[in-house]
């Protein structure tokens, strides 16, 4: 039998020479171009930075791996995460958005919430931020925004509490963190939790700690668009291991046992006890991998996928310094270049590991001029998200959205741009080609 590096090596060798002969396996690759033709090229917003080391992980998992679904490789990555993000646990799930559902679901379990019970959130952003709020029975409280950065407002956060408010969550604007100082002030004076929704946001700093380090949990998403990433994939994690081990609960169907990867072939499993009178009333064993404690869900990843995040986690540096560089340079030339725009500043404390580049025009034409002319010349544009979420048919009932009058202008005036990691130096320089035209096509006018 072959030995695992002789395996590795092996796909290795065919993956290359596949990609080189028959050009199969370019659309991985798409977004790390470097023979980027700007006459018909699309310079997407963002897109996976991969390379052939995250293919051949993919191979060798199926290949070698003792399960498909999730297992040795998604508890390696686990492990890892936590161990980089200073967190004392993690659990892996199939996406962010069940990352936020399994977050709060734990939450709720382990601090005893009741059905009504508030959470803070802003009225802007994507719908996975609020929709866990309403499928858990909690009630969501909405905040309007401040324009300088889009995040919420911290004055009205603090208006809105009252003494059914138990948490705050947190979604930093595209990565860019609000006044964690402030936050954690107001969360200390109102005994109340900040739950961080890190989706956009992994690798952003404020004065120097991880965001996650002022919350009580995390999410995070590994869709392709974001800082990294396994395909579909995100995480639940904590300081707190046992909300952790709720969480990883509810992602296992509400079962009991915590048995992952080898430890699931042991005959007596993790605990030593796995057949064993688990049940009260019942005077008889029964095996640990059948007792339910929750009524859960089944979320987990497939085991590729954790093979795939632990070659991602080996980029992450890298990723964090090129976003911030390629975010520095495309707001030269938006503000070097176009009038009646602002962007948006990270706060002096912060170090922000930008998902895009928000820019926020003085109206709705100028917004829709400037993203048809982007659009028009192949570079993507992306508005922020849902807007006002109290405009969409499906949470419109929730809260008046007239009383979120900033958050009202989103859908009209803000948009974005990428800044990924896998922009090429020819695709930076098209970028800054298309803006200068724009410019002159303006002052043509």
């Amino acid at each position: 039998m072959l030995e695992k590096n002789k395996i590795r090596e092996n796909i290795k060798n065919f993956i290359v020479k596949t990609e080189e002969n028959h050009d199969i396996l370019n659309f991985l690759y798409n977004m790390n171009k470097s023979d980027f033709d700007k006459s018909k090229d699309t310079i997407y917003y963002s897109g996976p930075y991969w390379d052939h080391s995250e293919v051949v992980s993919i191979f060798e998992s199926i290949l070698t791996g003792k399960w498909l679904v999730s297992g040795e490789k998604v508890n390696k990555f686990q492990r890892q995460f936590s161990k980089i993000f200073n967190h004392k646990d993690s659990v892996m799930v199939n996406s962010g958005s069940s990352a936020n559902l399994i977050m709060i679901e734990a939450l709720k379990k382990y601090y005893s919430w009741k059905a009504g019970d508030e959470i803070i959130v802003s009225a802007v952003g994507f719908p996975t931020t609020t929709a866990p709020l309403i499928q858990t029975g909690l009630k969501p409280v909405f905040v309007d925004i401040d324009m300088s950065d889009l995040n919420f407002d911290i004055d009205e956060v603090e208006k809105k509490i009252t003494n059914k408010t138990k948490g705050i969550f947190i979604s930093p604007v595209l990565g860019n963190p609000p006044d964690m100082d402030r936050l954690n002030s107001i969360a200390e004076k109102y005994d109340v939790l900040l739950i961080l929704d890190n989706c956009d946001s992994l690798g952003s700093k404020w004065d120097s700690k991880n965001l996650s380090d002022y919350c009580v949990t995390s999410s995070c998403s590994f869709y392709p668009a974001h800082h990294i990433t396994t395909g579909e994939g995100g995480m639940v994690s904590s300081k707190n291991e046992d909300i952790i081990e709720i969480a990883r609960s509810f992602v296992n169907w509400g079962r009991d046992c915590y048995c992952v990867g080898s430890a699931n072939l042991l005959p007596r499993g993790t605990c030593k006890k796995r057949f064993s009178k688990w049940i009260p009333g019942l005077d008889f064993a029964i095996d640990h991998k059948y007792i339910f404690s929750n009524i859960g869900y089944d979320l987990k990843p497939l085991d590729l996928q954790g093979a795939i995040g632990i070659e991602q986690l080996k980029k992450i540096s890298k990723i964090h310094k090129k976003r911030r560089i390629n975010k520095k340079k495309i707001d030269k030339f938006f503000e070097d270049n176009i009038d009646g725009i602002r962007l948006v500043r990270e706060g002096e404390k912060a170090e922000t590991s930008w998902f895009g580049v928000p820019i926020i025009c003085d109206s709705a034409e100028t917004r829709a001029k400037l993203v048809s002319y982007l659009e028009e010349n192949r570079i993507q544009t992306r508005m922020y998200f849902a807007g006002n979420i109290l405009l969409h048919p499906g949470y419109k009932e929730l809260d008046d959205a007239s009383k979120y009058p900033n958050a009202n202008q989103v859908l009209e005036k803000v948009f974005f741009v990428g800044c990924t990691p896998t922009y090429s130096d020819s695709m930076i320089s098209y970028i800054e080609e298309v803006i200068l035209n724009y410019k002159l096509s303006c002052a043509n006018k």
